[in-house]
């Protein structure tokens, strides 16, 4: 395993800009990425013969086209390129400026654009399938908005350069705080008396104090001590070790944290997984798997929210409501100088005559449907985080029927954690904090279990 990771690396050092290492391992060009592909031959020669195709030789085309799309790097070679980050950089464009021409049009894509990407987060959520598509989105929506701003709204001379200022300045905040909740959430990291094991996590190590058991709950010395017989004590302990072992991750987990499916990950206090924070993580604990490529950790465990990012990611939904708020009453008060702003997206005369103001105002519309959803799912957190309750529990609880809901589901109380409205915002803000940074043993503990998922 070693001797392979070390002779791909070594042939990814000699790579030029537009060479690369194929899915074969084999060394490749990005010249013949239309070259090669037996796939390709057995499926045209079946349409050319009119016979059926099979469906291992389209799964095989879509495989050899993934891994050839690569686009030239300075260094490292060339650089594979995800087709879903594609679609959103020309969607989006097109659909604005084709809503722009007139008012139906635009009534039916701002009507039609949530529709598909609300079906196609469904589609990929029950798939369980890792997509950049949202990310994209996002990033690139962003990015529109503001260059529609600089290039349409501002020459019309109704923006000053104050205001401007604190556009971009609320632009490049979003963005830095969208980078810090990118970093790593919370990972349990597997431990050295847990990992290959399926009898010590049952019971404490007998050379060790059962108070330190690999930061698992002493669940035996409490029983023990409430009901004075120690086998009592070691079935309770089997009970619990097994609700929160995790046969995937093989770790113990602690109260409140869960499994990811989409990531394969287990997260300290999961909320949530998020389909836009989903690149790589700047975690130091990955560079240590750089040596096993098929490490589950590597480059996917920052798509969760926990409670390592829940507070970055609140102010990443602040910054960008703030800035795109202020960002639509601007551009409104520009196309629309007559009209109240509240009402202003609704009635605005004139608006269609000109096909600059028309996309203004259709950008308008589109950053408040975006801001609308956003704003829905800050109310969502900040009404959890009031009542200590996790997305990812107070889905359960819902499902089992073991909660308390008001006001059609959007409050959720599980009794469970919650100590006070004061108490949970305390323990909230301070969550983060208590994360310890990893020890060389965990590292250690992490390689090893690359190594056996290997």
């Amino acid at each position: 395993m070693k001797k392979r990771a070390k002779k791909v690396l070594e042939e990814e050092e000699g790579l030029c800009c537009c060479e690369y290492v194929n899915r074969r391992g084999e060394r490749s060009h990005v010249a013949a990425c239309c070259c090669d592909c037996e796939g390709l031959d057995d499926a045209c020669d079946r349409f050319l013969k009119r016979e059926p195709q099979k469906p291992e030789s389209l799964s095989q085309v879509a495989e050899v086209v993934t891994d050839r799309i690569r686009v030239p790097w300075l260094w490292g070679g060339a650089r594979k390129l995800e087709l879903s980050i594609i679609p959103p950089l020309i969607l989006l464009p097109a659909l604005l400026h084709l809503a722009a021409v007139h008012f139906m049009l635009g009534l039916v894509v701002l009507t039609a654009l949530p529709g598909l990407v609300l079906w196609y987060y469904y589609f990929t959520h029950r798939k369980k399938g890792r997509t950049l598509f949202f990310l994209s989105l996002a990033l690139f929506s962003l990015a529109y908005m503001y260059y529609l701003f600089i290039t349409e709204v501002l020459p019309r001379g109704d923006v000053g350069l104050l205001q401007v200022v604190v556009v971009s300045v609320g632009v490049v905040l979003t963005l830095l705080a969208l980078i810090h909740t990118k970093r790593e959430p919370g990972i349990v990291r597997p431990n050295q008396e847990a990992v290959h094991s399926t009898v010590t996590y049952y019971t404490p190590l007998a050379d060790k104090d059962p108070s330190l058991n690999g930061g698992r709950q002493d669940v035996t010395m409490t029983v023990s001590s409430r009901m004075g017989s120690w086998e009592q004590a070691e079935v309770e302990m089997k009970e619990s070790s097994q609700k929160n072992w995790c046969t995937v991750c093989r770790v113990v987990r602690p109260p409140r944290a869960g499994h990811c499916r989409i990531c394969g990950v287990c997260v300290l206090r999961l909320d949530h997984h998020c389909v836009c924070v989903t690149l790589g993580s700047q975690y130091n604990v990955l560079s240590v798997c750089l040596c096993v490529p098929s490490c589950p950790y590597g480059g996917r465990i920052n798509s969760c929210v926990g409670q390592a990012n829940h507070r970055s990611f609140l102010l990443t939904l602040g910054l960008f409501l703030l800035t795109s708020l202020y960002g639509i009453s601007l551009v409104l008060q520009s196309v629309c100088p007559r009209q109240n702003l509240l009402t202003a997206l609704l009635y605005c005369p004139g608006v269609y005559n000109q096909y600059s103001t028309a996309l203004c105002f259709t950008c308008a519309w589109y950053s408040s449907i975006v801001t609308g959803g956003l704003l829905h799912l800050l109310l969502v957190q900040v009404i959890n985080v009031s009542y200590n309750v996790t997305e990812r529990e107070a889905r359960i609880a819902l499902r089992e029927k073991t909660a308390r809901s008001a006001f059609w589901g959007l409050v959720v109380d599980t009794g469970v954690y919650s100590r006070g409205f004061r108490d949970n915002w305390s323990e909230f803000m301070t969550m983060g904090d208590k994360l310890s940074p990893p020890s060389p043993a965990d590292l250690v503990a992490l390689v090893d279990d690359c190594k056996h998922r290997e």
